[in-house]
């Protein structure tokens, strides 16, 4: 008896052992480009970060944090003389504020709806939202653009489709806290319409509340869409005082090719800030991946 268990137990040994092998080993692949980014940022010269065989481990005298100087100097908005990747952050962040707030209380209220109200309709209505979601966005591109410049919003108010529009909500952002949402329990629905709560007094004082884990989830991921946004910008915003993070870098990518170490230290910089979201918000995100809308 004693043999089979200590069997057992190195079966469970060897088993997790190359478990965590293989684990790092893509953990190892996934994060080489990353590491390559990074150290060709810091690298003194065009030259040194384009030498082949590529240098893995350079030295100290190797080293230089110059790319990251150069992305806010060289690169500078001509009128105002400000740098465009601190100007591109600012639009990015400018954008990304109204659409997340307001893009992620219309989905939950939506999803509120079609999870525990009851109308004519419903079914059909939530069926063709759902089919929406199969509709590549890169088909009504251009009847949108149409639209919005017969409109004259795409010379005057060029942040307008890419503000307005996604303040309304997600299909994909109502399917996931309509799930979310289904988990409750209408027993705290009716309890909240004894105690005379209202639609929007049950939503803020007892869905809102349970569904934070899930906001958080579908916020963050609202997050990294709009501030990766590269598409829609590049249409939109044609002004160079009025480009998102993501064109500016872009653009300053074309315009110093040959400035290997800066075009790396302006990758490195937009990761940070998404990065160091995640890092703070990660317990939120995991949540309201993994868990149901009440605790157990």
């Amino acid at each position: 008896m004693a043999t089979k268990i200590k069997k057992h137990d190195t079966g469970k040994v060897i088993y997790k052992i190359v478990v965590y092998f293989i684990m790092g080993i893509f953990t190892l692949i996934y994060l080489i480009p990353f590491y390559i980014v990074f150290i060709t940022s810091i690298k003194a010269t065009p030259q040194l970060a384009t030498q082949n065989p590529f240098i893995w481990f350079p030295t100290a005298k190797q080293i230089s944090l110059k790319g990251y100087a150069n992305i806010f100097t060289q690169y500078t908005i001509y009128s105002t003389d400000e740098s465009m990747i601190l100007v591109g952050l600012r639009n990015t962040i400018l954008i990304m504020i109204p659409v997340i707030i307001g893009g992620m209380f219309s989905s939950s209220i939506a999803a509120y709806a079609y999870a525990k109200l009851h109308f004519k309709g419903k079914k059909v209505m939530y069926t063709i939202l759902m089919l929406s979601m199969m509709l590549p966005g890169i088909i009504t591109l251009i009847p949108s653009y149409f639209i919005y410049d017969n409109l004259g919003v795409t010379e005057y108010i060029p942040w307008f489709p890419l503000v307005i529009p996604p303040m309304f909500g997600s299909a994909t952002c109502v399917f996931f806290l309509r799930g979310y949402y289904s988990s409750i329990p209408n027993d705290l629905l009716d309890s909240a319409k004894m105690d005379g709560l209202g639609f929007f007094g049950t939503y803020f004082k007892v869905i809102l509340p349970l569904a934070k884990p899930a906001i958080f989830a579908q916020g963050l991921l609202g997050i990294v869409a709009v501030y990766n946004d590269y598409l829609l910008p590049l249409i939109y915003l044609t002004r160079e005082e009025n480009y998102t993070l993501q064109i500016a870098l872009s653009t300053y990518s074309s315009a110093f090719a040959t400035d290997l170490p800066s075009v790396m230290a302006g990758a490195v910089m937009s990761t940070i800030p998404i990065l160091l979201l995640y890092l703070f918000l990660q317990k939120y995100f995991i949540s309201g991946l993994t868990s149901s809308g009440v605790k157990r």
